[in-house]
């Protein structure tokens, strides 16, 4: 029997486990051949117990992170420990098997220890693949059907066929397999550092101490939840639409507070539409991982004892547990983060002092691709965009930052012009967009992309109806546009949510939605 750990004994162990998701995060970043991967850092790793439950994660992205679990266990469903043979590793991405949009690629690596039967630990990664198929470039398009998203892919060994077959389906066949393989790098890395670990302390110690560090963080989040004043709080917001007509489609957030435990119940959220605006279950439970993550102190350790006090509710069938083949390229990327904002606004009731105004609400996600003649080969870009954060009781929300389930960075332009053959005209921030108050919310971006080739752009973006809300008397951020400036001199005014082709010398707008205030404004 070996002895409890102490907090400081805790304190290390948390750190020993999370420089290992950091060193595999490093070597995925700088081994990746996308820009996505390498500039923009599209990417999380994390490291499970044997049963799959979360022991550490690095500071990578919220949105795959909380959903990473899902597809350990899913892996664990379909290859039982007795069946993982050393040295294999298993890849998922199927919404309805564990992952949670087809782009974002989970590797999963047993780490089976010398003479053992089974793994102690696992070791995962998630990337955004900048294309896998599907109805448009760039693998997020505006799809009425998973079928339409791309190569779906249960639960199976990788290996060099497997790698073939996925390359195979996308536009990009060279950059998907140099991602895989840089996956697979940062995994064997991190399995090499796991046997270190256990080599060095025994494997029976850090097993222990990762159950402990686990109950230690529940016993942390009671304490975090029982601060919180006993009662019910209702908040509602709504997505723009679903980009095929569907509109205000409303998420509906009620969540009890009893003691140390929570229930955040969505079940009377909207049906889930045509379009790809649906999230699977997986998403929710991770942007409610999110948000009470923020509720807790810096040193919260990151891991599966975050949720044990936490109660998530959905309805199966409704755009926040989507039902297979609904399409969900958008759900991982929009729908997460309204989830962050109405529960959050919940939580402004009981916490008014603590509960910062909403965010940009969207990750502005732009998807281009097409022929490239400098390299006589087909291209597919995609990324993110940043916006406001919004203002809290204490502070001004940034300006021009990734917020809530994003943690990317932007895309250089230099990184954009070497790879791609498209120009960026402007890049600045957004001045004025943040919502007023006492505390001014963060100002948005505005990016110009000039195409010198026929090109297919897909927009999936949100808050270009529904501004970011203000909260105790502050103001909502301005609403989010996207403008396209024809080579003939015409301008346009696109959806938020749109497919279009573009010719040589048209010009891309976007500007990006700004954060709330917070307080009244001052007079």
């Amino acid at each position: 029997m070996l002895p409890p750990a102490d907090a400081v004994e805790l304190e290390v162990f948390k750190h020993l486990l999370a420089a290992i998701a950091e060193e595999m995060g490093g070597r995925l970043m700088r081994s990746a051949f996308s820009p996505n991967i390498k500039e923009r850092r599209d990417f999380s790793c994390a490291l499970f117990d044997a049963g799959g439950s979360l022991l550490a994660q690095a500071a990578h992205i919220p949105v795959h992170l909380g959903a990473m679990p899902l597809s350990v266990q899913a892996v664990l469903a379909a290859f039982p420990a007795g069946l993982q043979a050393a040295g294999d590793m298993y890849v998922v991405n199927d919404p309805y098997a564990g992952g949670t949009h087809l782009p974002d690629i989970t590797v999963v690596a047993p780490c089976r220890l010398p003479g053992e039967n089974g793994p102690r630990f696992f070791v995962a990664n998630r990337a955004h693949h900048a294309d896998i198929g599907g109805i448009s470039p760039g693998s997020m398009p505006l799809s009425r059907s998973i079928d339409e998203e791309g190569l779906r892919i249960a639960p199976r060994r990788l290996d060099a066929a497997t790698i073939d077959w996925i390359a195979g389906a996308s536009r990009t066949p060279d950059e998907r397999r140099g991602d895989l393989r840089a996956q697979v790098a940062a995994l064997e890395l991190g399995r090499r550092r796991i046997e270190e670990l256990c080599a060095k302390h025994g494997s029976e110690l850090v097993e222990c101490r990762g159950r402990e560090l686990i109950a230690y963080t529940e016993r942390l989040m009671r304490r975090v939840i029982d601060s919180i004043p006993d009662g019910a709080y209702v908040f509602a917001d709504r997505l723009d639409g679903d980009g095929t007509g569907v509109e205000d489609i409303v998420i509906r957030c009620r969540l009890a507070i009893s003691g140390d435990r929570a229930v955040v119940d969505f079940r009377d959220s909207a049906d889930q539409v045509p379009g790809p605006v649906n999230a699977v279950r997986a998403i929710t439970v991770s942007a409610v991982n999110y948000v009470f993550s923020c509720l807790g102190p810096a040193a919260l350790p990151s891991n599966a004892g975050v949720m044990r006090p936490v109660e998530v509710l959905t309805r199966p069938g409704s755009v926040l547990e989507a039902q297979a083949p609904a399409a969900v390229a958008a759900g991982n990327v929009e729908t997460s983060q309204r989830i962050v904002d109405v529960l959050l606004g919940a939580l402004s009731q009981a916490l008014p002092d603590v509960i910062p105004a909403a965010s940009c609400g969207s990750m502005n996600n732009l998807a281009i691709g097409g022929f490239d003649p400098r390299h006589d080969t087909d291209f597919a870009y995609y990324e993110t965009l940043a916006g406001g954060a919004g203002a809290g009781p204490h502070r001004d929300g940034l300006p021009a930052v990734h917020t809530h389930m994003t943690n990317t960075l932007n895309t250089p332009v230099e990184a954009v012009e070497h790879a791609y053959p498209l120009r960026l005209a402007e890049y600045r921030i957004r001045t004025g967009s943040g919502g007023a108050g006492q505390q001014r919310g963060g100002d948005g971006v505005v990016r110009s992309y000039v195409f010198d080739h026929v090109a297919e752009l897909t927009l999936l973006t949100e808050r270009r109806r529904h501004a970011p809300y203000g909260l105790a008397g502050g103001l909502a951020g301005e609403a989010g546009r996207n403008v396209l400036l024809s080579a003939d001199g015409s301008r346009r005014e696109l959806p938020g949510k749109c497919r279009i082709q573009v010719m040589p010398g048209d010009r891309l707008e976007i500007a990006t939605p700004g954060g709330g205030g917070w307080g009244e404004p001052k007079r």
